[in-house]
């Protein structure tokens, strides 16, 4: 499994990293990607089985990649990981194509109990 991480701090990829690890992908291949430009040209050279992506990032934001990856025709899980989880964030991206929203601070059990309701299998 390829996963891309994309975040605007290095710290948090890490974090988000060892946090899946954790949470049993830890045979999976990351990817990491600083901002949503960065991201997409990843996503469309290592095709990832999921993207996890920040909210804020300079350059282009998470919802602006999510937006251009589905206006490509890319359908991979993706979700976000974000300081902020407000009911309006949830449905906008809901509404763009994000599967998940997992606000900070997580654990390795939130990832796995998230993805797990969304298909993604370990």
């Amino acid at each position: 499994m390829r996963i891309l991480i994309a975040d605007d701090s290095r710290a948090m990829r890490m974090i988000v990293v060892r946090q899946l690890r954790q949470a049993g992908f830890e045979d999976a291949e990351f990817i990491e990607a600083a901002d949503g430009a960065e991201a997409l040209a990843k996503a469309r050279e290592h095709s990832p089985n999921l993207i996890v992506s920040d909210w804020n990032m300079p350059e282009v934001n998470g919802l602006e990649f999510l937006r251009q990856l589905r206006a490509s025709g890319d359908d991979t899980v993706f979700g976000f990981v974000t300081s902020e989880g407000t009911p309006d964030m949830i449905q906008l991206a809901r509404s763009n194509g994000a599967s998940f929203l997992i606000a900070k601070p997580f654990t390795p059990e939130t990832f796995r109990d998230t993805l797990n309701a969304v298909g993604v299998e370990l």
